[in-house]
């Protein structure tokens, strides 16, 4: 039981080492942006992020519902 948790302590280690080599070796190193609306290729292919689609769908619908209020005022 004890050598099987050292031998996963050992292999998460190892993993988070290979995953912070960039860090620790390089000048200023740091992890790059993984967020969609960072992405140039996302970005020319016309995807956004959740967050953005939503704030974009609620803005349409703000204003779809205020033309459609002023359509009704009018008559």
């Amino acid at each position: 039981m004890v050598g099987k948790i050292v031998i996963i302590t050992l292999i998460i280690a190892i993993a988070v080492a290979f995953l912070c080599v960039k860090v620790i070796f390089r000048r200023n190193g740091s992890f790059s942006s993984q967020h969609i609306h960072d992405s140039e290729a996302m970005r020319e292919r016309g995807i956004h992020c959740v967050m953005d689609q939503d704030r974009e769908m609620r803005t349409r619908s703000r204003l779809a519902v205020s033309e459609k209020r002023q359509k009704n005022e009018s008559f």
